[in-house]
């Protein structure tokens, strides 16, 4: 399969680390590490509107990864390290990984700013050597910014660079093309179902989140000449199939399918109209 491997797909869920948050933020406090985490929180609600804590204070819980050839067919989607979900290994099997596939591009939804920091600090916390990517190569080293071809962002594509606000996200692209989008659970229940032990419920919402921006990276495959609308349709097609063959022993591909909506074909109902 390492031959055939040309891009990866992959998701990142991750959770607060509190015992860090209350050294640094916190130093004398006492606070336990859910205390610190509360705190933290309050204090970004009120002056950010958000309880989200910034990704240097957190670390991966679960990391899903679409392997996909050449020719954009999905050819297999894993967890790492499921169902154990260590932090270090999965962060080894990451970036491993991308080594042993001989590096393929990474896609993202807006993993400039939040997937691929939070896996870089992570192998700096675990010592994980990432030569390959931290390469010294001028504007071609894999993590410039504009470098696409090492690190696709689909957010940054469709949203020329910051150029305008993606209001919506990945739940609006999904659903635009007729897929579920968010669901049962939202990245900000995250740190919750963790605490509560739930670690393939994360797993499996992030695994949703992967089969998502595949969809998402298909249709701008198709934007920027990579495909043409039938072999984007063809290849939607044989997902849907790939899904719906592992659904029985997969909880949350049965619950992807549940809210499977087919893209509203315009061309086609033009057609049926004239």
């Amino acid at each position: 399969m390492a031959e055939k491997v040309a891009h990866l797909v992959f998701d990142v869920e991750s959770v607060a680390d509190g015992e860090l948050i209350s050294k640094v933020r916190y130093p004398g406090a006492g606070y336990s590490p859910a205390e610190a985490i509360a705190t933290y929180q309050d204090e970004l609600m009120e002056q950010r509107g958000t309880t989200f804590i910034p990704h240097t204070f957190q670390i991966p819980t679960a990391v899903v990864v679409a392997k996909v050839a050449k020719d954009f067919q999905l050819l297999d989607i894993v967890s790492l390290d499921e169902p154990d979900f260590r932090p270090h290994i999965i962060t080894e099997h990451f970036w491993r990984g991308w080594e042993l596939y001989r590096y393929p591009q990474w896609v993202t939804f807006n993993g400039r700013t939040f997937d691929i920091p939070l896996m870089e600090l992570a192998a700096f916390r675990y010592g994980v050597s990432v030569s390959s990517w931290f390469t010294s190569e001028g504007y071609k080293t894999p993590r410039n910014r504009f470098n696409s071809n090492a690190h696709l962002d689909l957010q940054d594509l469709l949203m020329n660079y910051g150029a305008a606000r993606c209001n919506g996200g990945l739940n609006l692209m999904a659903q635009l093309l007729g897929k579920p989008g968010k669901m049962d659970l939202t990245g900000d229940q995250v740190q919750q179902q963790f605490d509560a032990g739930n670690k393939l419920a994360i797993s499996d919402y992030c695994r949703c989140d992967v089969l998502d921006t595949y969809f998402v990276f298909l249709r701008t495959q198709l934007l920027i000449g990579n495909l043409s609308l039938e072999q984007e349709l063809e290849q939607v097609q044989k997902t849907k199939q790939w899904i719906e063959e592992r659904a029985d022993s997969c909880e949350a591909y049965k619950s992807y399918l549940g809210c499977w909506d087919d893209w509203s074909n315009p061309w086609t109902a033009e057609t049926s109209e004239t």
